[in-house]
């Protein structure tokens, strides 16, 4: 009795030191982080400690903002410029631990927290923006700026920062901010609206094959992989094909049934187009019609004059320009290409005219028949760990960066992978994760992300945490993942981006990000080393014996190289003229956009064989950060075409030294200068459109 009234005394004076934990210590979002570099606790993480995390975020960030405001001091860079940039930090680390997992892995419950979340987002910035004590502290720094004695990167950094003010509407009068916040606050409802239906679209449809007839032509590799699909479906002894890009590109390459082909491909240019409850006609018509609102209020005739002030373009008639010049080379050899399928269809077929979803089956038909090439004869040397692992030595032989795999190290799924990435000297770059097959939680495409980025603080470097994400089918059976060529040319790609982002070394944040048709450099010069044979001999080993690829495989690809580039060139021209005819729009006058869409594509006289590679309603480049800006891709080819000309004119592609500069002006300034300076930096000279029409074999 003596002992058990002791042990009761003994917990009654124990239960102060058992306090319950707050709100704050149990959201791991809003803790330290004491998982290996610092990423993200992703077993931790459950969907309702977002919320709590945004709202706790934004209230910090406000006070920081509010100290800024109620300094004393008389507005100086330091106390104003480089404080308000350095502010935000918990609100950038939640925003980083959601964004990437809302498109890679999302769900109904991370879904609910973005619509919830992203009006909030849209008000906190809004309220930062529009605030006039702190646009006139701004103000201050900017009228003093010839006296400030301020580095290169520093005027950078104040120039930016004046100007994103003026250009969030700071200097209108209190009427129009109040409507600039409604329109800024509808348009992000509508944006995540957008996607959300594109991707419940884009999940929903299934090609269901019951009769093996209807498989003819279709290697047993995609037969295996839709028997696989149906069976997870539970649908057994029946085969499944989506709108997955790994999918349905493959049935359309081989699939013989005509009607089937159609079907599929009709499903996929008809996403969010059906009159159904995902329907995005009415959506993408107000988002158009609203950014044109909102370039009149704030002192711009078009939203595309509004995006492209800032991008190296300048303004919409030299990207108007730049994209019909391309086209004028490109829109003749699609009309070529298009003649000779439709002569395989009378030879083969007789009564038929060719379609749209035609085009990839009889392209495949003609790379057989004129270079004597099957992409199933490639697949095999392009298994996908290989080509990863070729990638990396590609990195290691230009910059001398290395990888290395962490396996001990949180994931948000379990067939990601993790690498710590050292610099050449050996110390700590940055942590890489690759995550590169489809799932239903995540968006279609490819993409590079961040967790986190890299930055300064109290003059120590953060080191950066990157995510490379891609929709490549898995293996099947004893096959491991084998990509096709395009695909080997996505993973390059999106390595490009990652390798910036593990580069980027400005001393300010704000600096990190460089103009939209600048950012596309990185990423697309890294598809210029694939076809070379040293780098061929890295990864192009066959799956089975190890075998390097055959040299006279390799002639049959590079033979081949430019083939189909008119068709490939005009669908994505015709994007951008699309993209660039909605937002060059000086009046909100988008009625119907179907109607527009075939307008636009008329006037530009694109043949009805071949559709924009992203029709209106799931173009959702231009939804996201692409708006006026899908030329992107096509003016950074000028870019990366004439910057692998400079390896090659040494003869040495691995040359170090011009690695070297382009790692110093290109990949680590970010916008601590004009990026067309920093390109002449790194070339001696400018680039020009011929280097992008030789690459496209449109030009000697």
């Amino acid at each position: 009795m003596i002992r058990s009234l002791l042990l009761l005394v003994i917990a009654v004076m124990l239960l102060p030191s058992c306090k319950p934990k707050t709100t704050t210590e149990m959201n791991p979002l809003l803790t330290e982080w004491k998982t290996p570099f610092q990423v993200p606790p992703f077993e931790e993480i459950q969907p309702d400690h977002y919320m709590p995390a945004f709202k706790k975020a934004m209230e910090e960030h406000k006070k920081e903002v509010e100290a800024i405001i109620q300094n004393k001091e008389t507005a100086a860079f330091e106390n104003t410029i480089v404080a308000l940039d350095l502010s935000g930090k918990l609100l950038d680390k939640v925003t980083g631990a959601f964004y990437p997992i809302n498109g890679a892995n999302t769900n109904p419950e991370i879904q609910a927290v973005n619509r919830e979340v992203s009006p909030l987002l849209t008000k906190h910035r809004d309220d930062i923006g529009l605030n006039p004590q702190l646009f006139e502290r701004i103000k201050v720094v900017w009228e003093n700026r010839e006296t400030a004695s301020l580095t290169k990167p520093q005027q950078m950094l104040l120039e930016r920062s004046y100007k994103n003010f003026i250009r969030s509407g700071a200097d209108l009068p209190e009427d129009q901010k109040e409507q600039l916040r409604t329109i800024n606050e509808r348009l992000s409802s509508l944006g995540v609206k957008f996607s959300e239906n594109l991707l419940a679209e884009t999940n929903d449809f299934k090609l269901i094959i019951e009769n093996e007839k209807d498989l003819e032509g279709l290697p047993e590799r995609e037969i295996n992989r839709a028997a696989e699909l149906a069976y997870k479906l539970d649908m057994k002894g029946k085969w499944a094909f989506s709108l997955q890009k790994p999918s349905w590109i493959p049935f359309l390459q081989y699939a013989k049934n005509r009607d089937l082909r159609e079907k599929i491909y009709r499903a996929y240019f008809m996403r969010c187009n059906n009159n159904n409850e995902y329907d995005n006609k009415e959506i993408l018509k107000e988002i158009i019609n609203l950014r044109v609102e909102r370039a009149h209020l704030l002192g711009y005739e078009s939203h595309a004059g509004y995006v492209l002030e800032l991008n190296m373009a300048k303004n919409p008639e030299t990207v108007f320009d730049f994209l019909k010049k391309v086209w004028e080379y490109a829109l003749p050899v699609a009309r070529q290409e298009a003649v000779a399928q439709q002569e395989i269809i009378d030879r083969e077929e007789g009564d038929s005219k060719l379609a749209s979803w035609d085009w990839w089956y009889y392209t495949e038909k003609i790379t057989k028949e004129k270079y004597d090439l099957d992409e199933e004869e490639t697949r095999p040397y392009m298994a996908m760990l290989n080509v990863q692992q070729g990638m990396f030595d590609l990195a290691t032989k230009l910059y001398g960066i290395t990888f290395k795999e962490l396996t001990d190290i949180p994931k948000y799924h379990p067939e990601i992978q993790c690498f710590e990435v050292f610099d050449k000297d050996g110390s700590h770059l940055g942590v890489l994760y690759t995550d590169w097959h489809p799932r239903e939680g995540k968006r279609v495409g490819a993409w590079s992300t961040s967790f986190r980025r890299a930055r300064y603080e109290d003059g120590k470097k953060i080191f950066p945490v990157i995510s490379m994400v891609g929709n490549f089918s898995r293996g099947t059976g004893d096959k491991p993942a084998l990509l096709t060529f395009e695909e080997v040319g996505i993973m390059f790609h999106e390595f490009g981006h990652a390798i910036h982002s593990l580069f980027n070394d400005v001393p300010y944040p704000g600096l990190g990000r460089v103009p939209r048709d600048f950012v596309e450099l990185p990423s697309q010069i890294m598809e210029h080393w694939i076809l070379e044979p040293e780098v061929l001999a890295m990864f192009a080993k066959h799956y089975e014996t190890g075998e390097v690829i055959p040299e006279e495989l390799v002639e049959k690809i590079k033979a081949a190289a430019n083939f189909n580039q008119g068709f490939l060139t005009v669908e994505y021209i015709a994007a951008s003229l699309l993209d660039m005819e909605y937002h060059s729009l000086t009046e909100p006058s988008v009625y119907d956009v179907l109607v527009f869409e075939k307008e636009a594509m008329d006037k530009y006289k694109l043949i009805e064989e071949i559709l924009p590679r992203y029709r209106s309603t799931y173009f959702s480049h231009i939804i996201g950060g692409y708006s006026a800006g899908y030329y992107s891709y096509s003016w950074s080819e000028q870019l990366d075409s004439d910057a692998f000309e400079a390896f090659k004119e040494t003869g040495d592609i691995f040359n170090q030294e011009v690695a070297a500069r382009f790692r110093e002006y290109v990949l680590s300034k970010g916008r601590s200068d004009d990026p067309a300076l920093l390109y002449r930096n790194f070339r001696g000279k400018d680039p020009s459109i011929e280097a992008l029409l030789r690459n496209r074999g449109f030009i000697e």
